[in-house]
């Protein structure tokens, strides 16, 4: 078993910007070489998250509205008291999405659904130079 770990540089334009990294992590996959095992994917810092879901305007717009409707972005949380950014929502999102997934991938491919892809989801209230470390355990 082999561990390959890569860092890649996401710029993203703030709360509600959601990333398709699909074929970016198949472009390391297969500059790894490997055929057969799984990769961790995580994003540096606590205001975003990865995830996977049909990437598509429709459900992009739905993922939005449903984040906005269950941690909303206009009331006040403890943390923004605390540190006086305003973003205490986008920790609340970030921590209850989660930081990393992991994915198995045979024959060289991702073992994915036909319409699922990888995503970044951007919670902060500003654009921001995102870290995604990508770890492969495989042959």
């Amino acid at each position: 078993m082999d561990i390959m770990t890569y860092k890649l540089q996401v710029k993203t334009k703030g709360a509600g910007d959601f990333v398709d990294m699909t074929s970016q992590l198949q472009d390391h996959l297969a500059k790894s070489g490997l055929v057969q095992g799984q990769v961790t994917v995580f994003v540096v810092g606590s205001t975003a998250a990865i995830t996977a879901f049909e990437y598509e305007p429709g459900l992009v717009q739905d993922m939005k509205a449903f984040y906005e409707k269950t941690i909303p972005s206009n009331i006040s949380y403890a943390h923004d008291e605390t540190w006086g950014d305003a973003n205490g929502f986008s920790h609340v999102r970030a921590a209850l999405q989660g930081p990393s997934l992991v994915i198995p991938f045979a024959q060289g491919q991702y073992v994915l659904g036909t319409w699922q892809q990888i995503v970044l989801a951007e919670f902060d209230h500003k654009p921001r130079q995102r870290t995604v470390v990508l770890q492969f355990l495989g042959k």
